[in-house]
């Protein structure tokens, strides 16, 4: 059986990868398909460099896994249900979403 405290922990490593504007691009991209790094940077126009460290906090969170091809090594979303996640979870954030941000954003640091 699963703890609370489990889906505490998977509920936030998934918040952490989705806090980032780029990982969510980086996650979007490969629920269509899975990449190569190179060819990844330049469909989402930042350096190499950049989303090298992006892909590593990616598959720190356990949400996307390198799978070596040859001499490279492709990526791809850790499991299809993710890519599926991204998408229940787009829909229902639209489906609330209000034309107003919190009252106290600054405040709080939110939205």
């Amino acid at each position: 059986m699963i703890s609370l405290a489990t889906d505490i922990d998977a509920l936030a490593r998934f918040g952490r990868a989705l806090a980032d504007p780029l990982r969510c691009r980086v996650l979007l991209a490969l629920r269509e398909s899975p990449a190569h790094p190179a060819d990844l940077a330049e469909t989402l126009g930042i350096s190499r460099t950049r989303l090298s460290n992006h892909l590593g906090c990616l598959r720190d969170c356990g949400l996307v896994v390198a799978v070596p091809v040859g001499r490279r090594v492709r990526y791809e979303l850790a499991d299809a249900r993710l890519g599926h996640a991204l998408d229940d979870l787009r829909q229902a954030v639209l489906a609330v979403q209000t034309d107003a941000a919190c009252v106290d954003a600054d405040e709080k640091g939110c939205c």
